[in-house]
């Protein structure tokens, strides 16, 4: 028998993201990213993001540090589908002439 793991602030439905229940616009991993991006402590998270609270901040770290690889892996998809999106984008016409004079 095991025994679920509960995390205030956090909400977690089956095939989607880890949420804060206060903001559920806000994934788990987006806090993350900051966290591994820029090396910034939950304080820090906080200064950056004055809507978090830090008991918010807090969980959504230790729900990441127990559920490395699904928020690893969720951060990657959307990495990867970020860079296809972009590659399917067309190229200005500004942006065709700056590259040419080899200015970008």
């Amino acid at each position: 028998m095991t025994s679920a793991l509960i995390y205030p602030h956090i909400e977690k439905v089956a095939g989607q993201p880890a949420r804060l229940q206060r903001i559920p616009r806000v994934r788990v991993a987006q806090i993350v990213m900051d966290y591994l991006a820029y090396g910034w402590s939950v304080e820090e998270i906080c200064r950056q993001h004055p809507y978090l609270m830090q008991s918010e901040a807090h969980a959504a770290m230790a729900y990441y540090f127990d559920f490395q690889a699904e928020i690893d892996r969720e951060i990657r998809m959307e990495w990867e589908q970020v860079q296809q999106e972009n590659s399917l984008l067309s190229r200005s016409p500004f942006f065709v002439r700056m590259r040419a004079k080899g200015l970008l």
